[in-house]
Order: C-alpha cells, then sequence, then structure tokens
C-alpha cells in the first residue's frame, strides 16, 4: 500500500517532465557547402518578409574563448545563428499569454561539425510549453510550423 502511494505521489509529480517533448531541437542535414545553406537559410527567412535582427557568429566565439575556458577542441568547421521575429505570429502568442514573450524572438542556426564538415546542420528550437491555454498552444504551433518551413527551404527539403 505505501509503495503504490509512493509511485502514484512520484507520477504526480513526474508527470510534467514526462509530458515534456523528447525532441525540443529540430534538426535537418544534407551533404552541401556551408556557406550555400547558409546563404539559402538568410534568404529563406527574407522571403517570409521576416527581418534579421542579429547574426550570430558562434564558431568565431568559441574559437575565441576556448583558451579562456579551459578547451580548444574544434567542435565546428563554421556555426552561425540568425535571431528574427515575426510581428503578427508574436503579437498572437503573446495575446494568447504574456508568458509566451519568453519564446520570441526565434532562432535557427546552421553549423557543421569539424568532423563532418560537408555536411551542414539547420537547427530550430520547438517553441513548446507544457501549460498554456488552447490559444497559446495553437500560436506556438504555428511559429513552429514557420520555423520548420523555413529550415526545410534552406535546405531545399520541401
Amino acid at each position: 500500500m505505501i509503495r503504490a502511494i509512493a509511485l502514484s505521489l512520484l507520477a504526480a509529480f513526474c508527470a510534467p517532465a514526462l509530458a515534456a517533448d523528447p525532441h525540443p531541437v529540430v534538426t535537418y542535414s544534407k551533404q552541401a557547402k556551408f556557406d550555400d545553406v547558409r546563404d539559402d537559410l538568410k534568404a529563406a527567412i527574407e522571403s517570409k518578409g521576416l527581418v534579421i535582427d542579429y547574426h550570430s557568429y558562434v564558431n568565431r566565439m568559441l574559437e575565441r574563448t576556448g583558451q579562456d575556458t579551459g578547451s580548444t577542441r574544434k567542435l565546428y568547421q563554421d556555426a552561425q545563428a540568425f535571431v528574427f521575429c515575426s510581428a503578427k505570429l508574436s503579437r498572437k502568442t503573446m495575446e494568447a499569454d504574456p508568458a509566451n514573450m519568453s519564446i520570441c524572438p526565434y532562432s535557427i542556426a546552421v553549423y557543421a561539425t569539424a568532423q563532418d564538415p560537408g555536411k551542414v546542420h539547420v537547427s530550430y528550437r520547438r517553441p513548446w510549453r507544457p501549460d498554456g491555454s488552447a490559444a497559446s498552444k495553437a500560436a506556438l504551433k504555428e511559429v513552429e510550423a514557420l520555423l520548420d518551413s523555413i529550415a526545410r527551404e534552406a535546405l531545399q527539403l520541401r
């Protein structure tokens, strides 16, 4: 009986963690030149009428700070990210739940690893929350659909 109660309590406390998305990062890949995919990603974002707010050079930062952090292992051939937002979708998500502000701006990364520089990856974090209203969840699905379409377009996966 005590064991059953303990298992029930454990299940109740762990339910939110178990309900969490088991794949919070979506990644698509293909054999290609990094610069080509990076340029295609930029074009895919802009083709949706979106403005890139920030272009992050992740690999440069890692190489610049590696010695200071005690690790100079080369992770990427190149790694960059574009940060942008959709005024329409952002407003919709935040009207559904003001806490959705934490999901904006959106970011999509493009990278090639040092071990396999000919394979280019495009990835994004799913804009997902386990809580929230139906309107919030629906708006976040629209954001994910936008991110997914951009990532696929950048790799010409349609």
